[in-house]
């Protein structure tokens, strides 16, 4: 069975977003995009929350990010050829090819997906993939911790319950971004 992997990138402090909704605190590093683009490339689905589709969308509705270097022509082409399934309540049409748009998040049809599945699937948005990660359905959490600080701003992971996670993997990264793997519930 495919695993479904939650990814994200996250400050030190456990936010993904700043209090503003920005992100620019992202080290932007070769290295570290080349482990995004490798991951992208390992899955067959991406799901998604609106809000993290409207904005990896460009990938492919705007040529000129990928006409920019060999390794973001690499990413954009990994995300385009993924299926994405994206669960909205807003959006009733989608702006990339091989993308589904779903009104609820389906537990049962998620575990399905993963038993069809030919390669892995991973999960982004921090409230969608906090739905899948209290329901037991993620396997894996990749989580890039940046080496800053903000304060405040959108946890990267659900502040309204407890989870337990077992480290299965770090990597250090030259800029001082550590990737951390963890197993959900010590699976």
């Amino acid at each position: 069975m495919a695993k479904l992997i939650y990814v994200n990138n996250m400050s030190l402090d456990g936010f993904i977003e700043d209090e503003n909704g920005g992100i620019n605190f992202f080290p932007v590093d070769p290295e570290v995009f080349r482990s995004h683009t490798d991951l992208l490339r390992s899955a067959g689905t991406f799901l998604y929350g609106r809000g993290l589709y409207e904005a990896m969308a460009v990938w492919e509705t705007d040529p000129s990010l990928a006409a920019q270097s060999d390794s973001l022509a690499e990413f954009a082409n990994a995300w385009q050829n993924a299926d994405k399934v994206v669960y909205s309540t807003a959006l009733t049409e989608p702006a990339t090819a091989n993308t589904r748009i779903e009104s609820d998040f389906d537990p049962d049809a998620v575990r399905e997906l993963k038993a069809a599945a030919g390669g892995n699937l991973t999960i982004g948005g921090a409230n969608l993939a906090a739905q899948a990660l209290k329901l037991g359905l993620v396997d894996e959490c990749h989580l890039y911790v940046m080496p800053v600080s903000l304060g405040r701003g959108k946890p990267a992971l659900p502040t309204d319950s407890r989870l337990e996670f077992s480290l299965v993997d770090e990597h250090r990264f030259s800029n001082g971004v550590v990737l951390l793997k963890y197993r959900p519930g010590g699976r």
